[in-house]
């Protein structure tokens, strides 16, 4: 239940942007494609040192709010099986856009993934798929229902690509996603894919969290990693990893080891 990166650890996770898998609007690659892809990135960034990997299916868009189709749920346990073959001892999560925590769950369980991360964990956001109400009291009783306390939750507070509520409290909503929805650790983000956080925003959940891991969720590079590592614990990093910084390149595995060098410098 534990997050696998405590605070303090300054860990660099690494993400592994699906193509789009089978049934999405954007699909062309065939499957073994699709896995050939998913483990190239995955062997750069264990080759760059990366404390771990998530993988998300990020070529999916539009996303479905809360519940993807039973074929998703296969084909990304497929490819993250694939990946904990890979290397067992880098810690693997998953993240099911838009916010299918429940299938996250259920991939992680059956493909030996140590977390998920979860966008709308607790309270409610208006993004770009319609409202998303977090569903904390469903996550943390189906991870109990499978035997899964195991698997940490990693949630967002104040997630990017979303419009946050009147009256939003961000040190309060920190408060909530980590003590009463449980959450073992709390991701800021920037306003998008690829946008920086704010450092003032960032410190208001670290004070908000003294004692729960605290990760940038967007927008790390080598020039921003040590102020931010300044205040959170560790940062997931996908964009600035890719080559030429492109979102949708392959991953550049002497970026990665810039990268984790800044982070541990």
């Amino acid at each position: 239940m534990s997050f696998p990166f405590p605070c303090g650890s300054r860990a660099v996770i690494g993400v592994v942007h699906l193509p789009a898998l089978p049934g999405s609007p954007g699909h062309t690659l065939s499957r073994s494609e699709i896995l050939d892809h998913a483990l190239a990135d995955a062997r750069a960034l264990f080759d760059g040192g990366v404390s771990g990997i998530i993988v998300e299916n990020f070529g999916d868009a539009p996303f479905f709010s809360d519940q993807v189709p039973p074929h998703t749920v296969a084909d990304m346990t497929a490819i993250v099986q694939a990946i904990t073959d890979l290397n067992q001892t880098v810690p693997v999560g998953v993240n099911v856009l838009r916010n299918d925590a429940s299938a996250a769950l259920a991939i992680a369980a059956a493909s030996n993934g140590c977390f998920i991360r979860v966008n709308v964990h607790t309270s409610a956001m208006l993004t770009d798929q319609g409202w998303i109400e977090g569903k904390a009291h469903q996550t943390l009783r189906e991870r109990k229902a499978l035997g899964a306390e195991a698997i940490a939750i990693a949630a967002d507070v104040g997630v990017k690509h979303a419009l946050r509520p009147d009256g939003f409290d961000l040190s309060q909503a920190a408060k909530d996603v980590a003590l009463r929805g449980q959450a073992g650790a709390v991701i800021v983000t920037g306003a998008a894919t690829g946008a920086a956080a704010d450092l003032q925003e960032l410190q208001v959940v670290r004070d908000a969290v003294p004692s729960t891991p605290v990760l940038v969720g967007s927008g790390v590079d080598e020039n921003n990693i040590g102020a931010i590592l300044d205040i959170a614990d560790g940062v997931i990093v996908g964009t600035s990893l890719k080559k030429a910084g492109g979102v949708s390149s392959p991953v550049d595995v002497e970026r990665v080891k810039a990268l984790v060098n800044a982070a541990g410098s």
